[in-house]
């Protein structure tokens, strides 16, 4: 049997992704810094073990990968943890700094190396395996009110599309960048601020359950960065063709978003 690791996999994303591995008939490794969480979903779905895992410390992940190991050749690999501080970049305390590129950026290259390392050789195997990592349809462009996170956000598509070159061929490292999605992350940050607002500028929030998808999609192609939905990827590309001229779009599609949290605001 073929064994998984899905970090940050308590609720959310994480959750759904390890579902449809566990029934991919993977021996999954559901990770959070929630432990208690992480073993109650492993329990709910059927995984294999649940652990509690802070991805900012490089050794917790080779423990990953070393207890993954004990259940069989890791060959997926999904880097999904992460935090959504939303804010500008002078609005961001620094404890909010730090833990944006810890968690989002550091977590997910220490996840990489922890995997990479275990891909490789295996009992004199050639190596193979996917890494999938959650980045951002804000880590493709510039989105004000999400300057840090989008930051981390196009840190991590810029290493997945260098590890990807610099991997064996039978290694592929993707990276997904949804637009929002309904998560608790989401629903955490500041209705008000631009942010929030531009995430709901687009025509609809995603679910867990279509990200996940997308997600597990990637494992086995040759696709390096996938965008979620495809046409609101290809308009945050063309903000940075002259990215001096991108406030007054920002503020339409701001303005756009506001009605659209308006909108859901009476609905509850």
């Amino acid at each position: 049997m073929d064994s998984c690791v899905v970090t940050g996999a308590a609720r959310g994303i994480g959750r759904a992704i390890a579902e449809r591995m566990v029934g991919r008939g993977y021996a999954v490794l559901v990770t959070d810094v929630d432990g208690d969480g992480a073993r109650r979903t492993a329990d709910e779905i059927g995984a294999a073990v649940g652990l509690e895992h802070d991805v900012r410390d490089p050794a917790a992940h080779r423990f990953v990968a070393t207890t993954a190991r004990d259940h069989g050749r890791l060959t997926a690999w999904f880097n999904n943890a992460g935090v959504g501080d939303d804010g500008t970049l002078a609005g961001l305390d620094d404890e909010q700094v730090r833990r944006l590129v810890e968690v989002n950026l550091l977590g997910t290259l220490w996840g990489m190396r922890a995997a990479l390392a275990e891909f490789t050789g295996f009992a004199g195997e050639a190596s193979r395996g996917d890494i999938v990592n959650t980045a951002s349809i804000s880590g493709l462009g510039p989105v004000p009110g999400y300057t840090v996170y989008a930051a981390t956000k196009a840190a991590i598509v810029s290493a997945t599309m260098s590890v990807a070159v610099e991997t064996p061929r039978g290694v592929r490292v993707h990276a997904l960048c949804p637009d929002g999605v309904q998560t608790a992350l989401l629903d955490g940050q500041d209705a008000g601020g631009l942010g929030a607002q531009l995430v709901h500028s687009g025509s609809r929030i995603l679910t867990a359950d279509e990200t996940a998808d997308a997600a597990v999609a990637l494992l086995g192609s040759r696709r390096v960065v996938r965008s979620l939905p495809g046409w609101r990827g290809a308009v945050i590309r063309t903000s940075t063709l002259a990215p001096s001229l991108g406030g007054p779009p920002a503020r339409l599609f701001a303005a756009r978003g506001r009605r659209a949290l308006a909108r859901r605001a009476d609905q509850r």
